[in-house]
């Protein structure tokens, strides 16, 4: 038997993130960061999408496991606490491959096919096979990823909004079709824009695994230092004579999201001025980003593989029974019931 689902009078979230390996400093700031805080608000419901990782790394499996515990402990070392927040695994919670499934029998080809992700991922991994009808129909497995806890919002970037909003016109299209009395049975969620800082990785990029630029969740202080030394700078700053300006370096955009407001000033004055070099600007972003790496790494390090694991299974419980409420009325309402079969 499923775990009994609680009810709760605050408002519902969902999100969930990949498990490509450990986190970096733009999943954090991005996302994780914002879920911490919206845990004193909301009924919180945070997932590792192990299921989307088979969307574009379907050839090897072999790396998924590990890479999920690795993101639990990410998700706990940043500051989630399952005692506010439901963490689990999207795989083991099974409605997670029914919803998609009658989702996409009423989902109509074109509207996958406009997915703005849709393309870029596939010009973006073109040593990648992603002619697959599961990469194809992963928006439809994002929308009953969300569709499936009935949220109030799902809290995302500004760049993501599309897909929220591909899961409400599913969400329409399905209670147009489908009904329980006057009920609606998947009501549509809202966009919750949550803060999304410019963070560049190392190279002047966006940070992203891909572009191997990034700044992990786990690096010790030393890595943190030696990789803001390579960090390129403000390209006018050819010698340590030459004024620079900070707000076309991607230095300076990280001492905008980490440092306090009395060392931005120092930099914007010593960079503007040529007072201080590259050098010593590097080192007070590295000061920074030690002071928030530092306690994160201790909450992580406070837990063991153990614990993840009970955390986890217990989040899979207590989500795989809200999943239900919502399939139980998914199945009522398109007559796929036991009872729907006999005649009477």
């Amino acid at each position: 038997m499923p775990e009994q689902a609680t009810s709760s009078s605050r408002p519902r979230v969902l999100s969930g993130m990949r498990p490509t390996g450990k986190l970096h400093l733009g999943n954090y700031m991005g996302a994780l960061a914002n879920w911490v805080k919206l845990q004193d608000q909301y009924e919180c419901y945070f997932f590792i999408a192990d299921l989307h990782a088979l969307t574009t790394d379907y050839a090897d499996t072999s790396q998924i496991a590990s890479n999920s515990l690795e993101v639990a402990l990410d998700f706990l070392g940043a500051g989630l606490d399952p005692e506010r927040s439901t963490i689990f695994v999207q795989s083991q919670v099974t409605q997670h491959y029914e919803l998609p499934l009658l989702l996409g029998m009423i989902t109509p080809l074109g509207w996958l096919e406009r997915v703005p992700s849709y393309k870029e991922m596939i010009d973006n991994l073109a040593h990648k096979d992603l002619t697959t009808y599961g990469f194809l129909g992963y928006p439809v497995l994002m929308a009953s990823d969300i569709l499936l806890y009935q949220p109030t919002f799902v809290p995302v970037g500004q760049d993501q909004q599309a897909h929220v909003e591909l899961t409400r016109e599913i969400a329409r299209r399905f209670n147009t079709f489908y009904k329980l009395g006057e009920q609606e049975v998947l009501p549509e969620p809202k966009v919750l824009l949550t803060p999304s800082p410019k963070l560049p990785g190392t190279d002047g990029r966006k940070m992203s695994k891909s572009y191997g630029n990034t700044i992990q969740m786990t690096d010790p202080e030393p890595v943190v230092r030696q990789k803001l030394k390579t960090m390129v700078t403000d390209p006018a700053r050819i010698r340590r004579t030459d004024k620079g300006e900070p707000d076309k370096c991607p230095v300076g955009d990280l001492h905008k999201v980490f440092s306090t407001p009395e060392t931005l000033a120092k930099v914007y004055d010593g960079c503007r001025s040529a007072g201080i070099g590259c050098i010593e600007c590097k080192s007070w972003a590295a000061d920074a980003l030690v002071q928030v790496l530092n306690p994160i790494q201790e909450r992580r390090a406070s837990f063991t593989t153990p614990q993840v694991e009970e955390i986890l299974h217990a989040g899979n419980a207590k989500a795989a029974a809200r999943a239900e409420q919502t399939m139980q009325e998914v199945r009522t309402a398109m007559r796929l019931t036991p009872g729907s079969f006999t005649s009477r």
